[in-house]
């Protein structure tokens, strides 16, 4: 993987998408041409057309991002790919007559868009034909050595053999001779040389995966491979870097506190973050009010009770805030007292459903982000009677915390929504990820896939 503003980006997704600009611009400079020949105007030279080449393909390659084009699921499967190709395309091509037509251009034709559509289509299922094949070979996966054969390895081996992994295990070295949960395991006093063992190999990464370290670190063997030059990296971490979560059951205070992560040099980054947060509310909430003036009187009439509810959330560093959203449930939905949602949850009124599948009962709190109190990215607030619960059973849970509440979130594009503890564990290892991890690339990225989420109704209860 390659580290991008502190989050990792698999090899196979970058050059997928380093292809994939290359054969958008080829697509537009093509319906260009074809267009000028039907016409019979001069074609021109390439570069004049730089910077409308480089728009089509950015935009294109934005709404890609968002619509999940570069998810595991469409990496593996062909039919998936395809499907979310052909909305991203023509998602794409509306954005652009839209914003040519906002800035009161004409800059794109819309018998060129037509034909760059058609290309684009063609292409880029072709490049995934030809090139997906090879994405998804040994060749493109990092060759790792595990030392370990226990319950650790085991999950590694699991992890592997996930059809979307950007890795290959290619040995397990048991580290003592007891009994192995990993049974092709080599014992480690059958290797002589584990450094020219490692080499010999092509190992590119050796990840120390051992049921228990105190006093039985192979710290010589360890020297001897890092000096190498081959990468060393621990359990949780490359756990972390390869699911892009905190793996609850292995960390510690102490690989929090030394690891990478939780930079204090964030003033700039919050900054420009706060400013993100008012500008975008303020364009928001006067985009929007109309939609939410109508759904509030449709929730009016659809059952009794107010068109808006008020709930105390818990938001940055602990402090309680009150969130305003547009009602989904009954009146007497907690009467007998605070629950989760469930799928199909008969609290929801009929009208309730469908505004949280759109997540249209979500748009009044962009008030709250406009206050301060939340932002668009962050972990969700929970209220303060599942907070003090989940603090007492989960471990760390009160340090996503330390980061302000969002509207979507690093949690909510990767795992459905939470209705138990072993839901909220699941979510509580994405919030620490996020809370860890924090940056402007990663808010990005978390924007444009919540377009996907709410496109294929992901997580909605």
């Amino acid at each position: 993987m390659i580290r991008l503003f502190k989050h990792y980006i698999p090899h196979a997704v970058l050059l997928l998408g380093l292809i994939d600009v290359v054969l958008l611009a080829l697509a537009g400079e093509a319906a260009w041409r074809l267009r000028a020949a039907q016409i019979d105007i001069a074609i021109g030279s390439p570069l004049d057309r730089v910077s409308l080449l480089g728009g089509f393909s950015a935009v294109m390659l934005t709404v890609m991002i968002a619509v999940g084009v570069y998810g595991s699921e469409s990496l593996r499967s062909m039919r998936f790919a395809t499907a979310r190709l052909l909305v991203a395309i023509s998602l794409g091509v509306i954005a652009l007559s839209f914003l040519d037509w906002l800035t009161g251009g004409a800059h794109y034709w819309r018998s060129v868009l037509a034909y760059a559509m058609a290309f684009a289509i063609l292409f880029l299922i072709g490049n995934r034909l030809v090139v997906g094949g090879i994405l998804g070979a040994s060749a493109f996966r990092r060759r790792v050595l595990v030392l370990g054969a226990g319950q650790r390895a085991d999950r590694l081996r699991k992890l592997g053999e996930r059809p979307q992994s950007g890795f290959v295990i290619v040995g397990y070295v048991g580290m003592s001779d007891g009994p192995h949960q990993v049974e092709e395991a080599i014992n480690r006093s059958a290797i002589h040389n584990l450094k020219r063992f490692v080499e010999n190999l092509g190992v590119s990464e050796v990840v120390l995966a051992l049921e228990e370290r105190r006093n039985s670190l192979p710290l010589q063997d360890l020297l001897r491979i890092k000096t190498a030059g081959v990468h060393v990296n621990d359990f949780s971490s490359f756990i972390e870097r390869e699911t892009g979560r905190v793996d609850l059951d292995t960390v510690n205070p102490s690989w929090l506190i030394f690891s990478d992560g939780f930079s204090s040099g964030r003033a700039f980054s919050s900054a420009a973050k706060r400013v993100f947060d008012i500008i975008a509310s303020l364009l928001l909430l006067a985009l929007t009010a109309p939609l939410i003036v109508l759904f509030a009187i449709i929730v009016k009439l659809d059952s009794r009770g107010p068109a808006f509810f008020r709930q105390t959330r818990v938001g940055l560093f602990g402090e309680p805030f009150d969130v305003l959203k547009l009602r989904s449930m009954r009146t007497d939905a907690e009467i007998n007292g605070a629950q989760f949602a469930q799928k199909n949850d008969p609290r929801v009124t009929r009208i309730g459903r469908f505004i949280r599948k759109v997540r249209i009962d979500e748009l009044p709190q962009t008030w709250s982000v406009l206050k301060g109190e939340m932002s668009f990215v962050g972990p969700r607030p929970e209220r303060p009677e599942f907070v003090s619960d989940l603090e007492e059973k989960l471990p760390y849970y009160a340090e996503r915390h330390m980061v302000k509440p969002g509207i979507t979130g690093w949690a909510q594009i990767n795992y459905p929504y939470g209705a138990n503890l072993e839901d909220s564990r699941h979510k509580l290892e994405y919030d620490l990820y996020y809370a860890k991890n924090y940056t402007p690339f990663l808010d990005l990225l978390i924007l444009l896939q919540t377009l996907r989420v709410v496109l294929w109704h992901e997580g909605a209860r």
